[in-house]
């Protein structure tokens, strides 16, 4: 089977990528990801797919976990593991709508990484049209809670992933048509400053401002910053009233690092910085983490029957480790063949200019039916 031969048609492919695109799924909001869910399982369910829903906890949307026909099922085989959370609220679709603007599209969530897990269903529906039965099995997991660390599934995740060969990751591509065969290792912290309330005005040398703590904290925090391991806060919520020092404030801080050893060492420092000053208690306590995940033999082999298949196809197919996280951090970290960034080409996901390449829809459900039909 030559990829090249399937009449993937972009246009019908944006025209389904839309319907996926502009329900709104921001991982804080469980209704709104169950309902992308819910898109995504009947668009599988037709595909004549098996779906089962597992539930949600700890407040986030539950996940879908599709398996397509097949005359080994139940063996080892390929999981597609991709995440239906965005960083985007609802109602981002004011300020970023649905735009096709030349050989870019524009949407929240379009390049991270609904369009990847788009093609990638429109990849097995490609290889099922064709009368193709790949050599293995194929599962597809669908998540709900990746862009704030996958705190409630990651266990799901792993334990998918070790009943599977190889597990294929759409993320989005890289700006060169890469993809990722590792990522850097990733820690959050959980930060609490406590201080003493007293009037703002009347008596404010009798108060200890939080928030004035949190700022010190906070430039001590970016201070730290190296080439082998960055920090930085993202989250700041203190204060109640303005005319109260304020008693307490919380926030949120990430350290990224190509290797565990010096990601262990800034989760070290970090928590070091727990103690009290001034009669102001500042706590550090440390939250999610994605292991480093490192290529070995069996990912780098993977990698090079993409490579392959990507030359048979015309196209360059270069790799390596990138920073940002993603759940190739935990199935690559288990062991288990991984390649990652097999989505869309695109940029500035997390922002109001997210846009994807159209013509990579095609190129990248190529890439990935071949994987699929060749894998074995």
């Amino acid at each position: 089977m030559n990829p090249a031969d399937l009449p993937f048609d972009t246009e019908a492919m944006l025209q389904g990528l839309r319907g996926w695109v502009e329900c709104e799924s921001p991982t804080w909001d469980a209704g709104a990801v169950e309902r992308m869910l819910d898109l995504a399982a009947r668009d599988m369910a037709i595909s004549g797919a098996t779906i089962e829903r597992i539930a949600g906890r700890q407040g986030f949307a539950g996940c879908v976990r599709a398996r397509f026909p097949h005359p080994r099922q139940g063996e080892p085989g390929i999981l597609i593991a991709g995440h239906m959370d965005t960083v985007h609220p609802v109602g981002t679709l004011a300020k970023l709508p649905w735009r096709r603007d030349g050989g870019r599209c524009h949407g929240p969530g379009i390049c991270d990484m609904k369009g990847g897990n788009y093609l990638s269903l429109e990849a097995i529906r490609q290889l099922i049209k064709a009368c193709v039965t790949t050599p293995l099995p194929i599962t597809v997991l669908f998540t709900p809670d990746e862009e704030v660390g996958t705190p409630s599934t990651r266990d799901i995740i792993e334990a998918e992933a070790r009943r599977n060969k190889y597990v294929l990751v759409p993320e989005p591509g890289r700006p060169d048509n890469g993809v990722v065969t590792g990522r850097y290792a990733i820690a959050r912290f959980n930060l609490e400053a406590t201080g003493r309330p007293s009037h703002a005005g009347a008596r404010l040398a009798a108060g200890r401002s939080a928030i004035r703590e949190m700022a010190r904290q906070i430039l001590a925090i970016d201070a730290m910053t190296t080439d082998d391991c960055t920090f930085s806060v993202g989250i700041v919520h203190g204060g109640q009233w303005v005319n109260c020092v304020a008693t307490t404030c919380t926030g949120e801080a990430l350290s990224m690092a190509k290797r565990q050893a010096d990601l262990d060492r800034g989760v070290e420092r970090m928590l070091a910085l727990s103690g009290t000053t001034d009669d102001v208690a500042f706590n550090v306590t440390r939250g999610v983490t994605r292991p480093v995940w490192e290529p070995d033999s069996g990912t780098m082999a993977l990698y090079e029957t993409a490579r392959r298949i990507a030359a048979d196809l015309g196209m360059s197919l270069p790799h390596g480790s990138a920073g940002g996280g993603s759940d190739g951090n935990f199935t690559g970290a288990l062991g288990i063949p991984t390649l990652d960034g097999l989505g869309v080409r695109g940029a500035d996901m997390h922002t109001l200019n997210e846009y994807i390449e159209i013509d990579s829809l095609a190129e990248r459900g190529r890439l990935m039916a071949g994987l699929l039909a060749t894998l074995a």
